[in-house]
């Protein structure tokens, strides 16, 4: 299987470095957010294309998710939670304002992921469930409970998923998110934050799928 890989940085890039894989994978640092993921997944793409893209690192982890620092998060859909719009005290979705983020079908910001996402979460020792992409990440335990309410079941918060899931799906290949947890979402404290732990999950995940 030829897979791409697109992380947010350059020392994500280097920490989830697997060597010795069975299986061609190439690795696109694309910047922060889900528009510099979208434009760097796309460019990838039509430079090479491959059978699998997966957007990978680290995240938080919502309220009743049950997930903790370094554990393994795989998306079972990717979902942009923020594009919509706020109608007072509610968030509606694109689909509840007839729109679409394609210009030829109704496809609303959430997006399908690889057949194989089960099976392959089971074999990594990973939760599945949604995965949200977000503009701006939560620092309230209100905003992230609202998160919850709105998508349940919804595992971690990141912010490239969705963008590299967009790009893939215009281009007819299938995407998945791998998330190690590094923290749980909510008010921002750096100190409790572990991102060691959660690129090592991260770089298990990859292990996995590549072997």
């Amino acid at each position: 299987m030829n897979v791409l890989i697109v992380v947010a940085t350059p020392a994500e890039a280097e920490a989830l470095h697997v060597p010795n894989a069975r299986s061609v994978a190439r690795v696109v640092v694309s910047g922060v957010g889900a528009t510099a993921a979208a434009l760097a997944t796309w460019q990838a793409l039509t430079a090479q294309p491959c059978d699998l893209v997966v957007s990978a690192g680290i995240a938080g982890a919502y309220p009743g998710s049950g997930l903790q620092a370094g554990d393994l998060a795989v998306s079972s859909r990717i979902v942009q939670a923020d594009l919509g719009a706020q109608d007072g005290p509610h968030f509606l979705p694109l689909a509840q304002l007839n729109l679409s983020v394609f210009p030829d079908r109704s496809q609303g910001a959430d997006f399908e992921v690889w057949s194989e996402a089960q099976r392959f979460a089971h074999a990594a020792g990973a939760a599945c469930g949604p995965l949200l992409t977000l503009n701006t990440v939560t620092g309230a335990h209100a905003r992230a409970e609202e998160l919850t309410r709105l998508y349940p079941g919804a595992l971690t918060e990141g912010m490239e998923g969705a963008g590299v899931a967009h790009a893939a799906t215009l281009l007819g290949v299938p995407a998945l998110e791998l998330r190690g947890v590094s923290n749980p979402v909510g008010p921002r404290d750096r100190h409790a934050w572990r991102i060691r732990e959660a690129l090592d999950a991260a770089r298990h995940g990859l292990s996995v799928l590549l072997n």
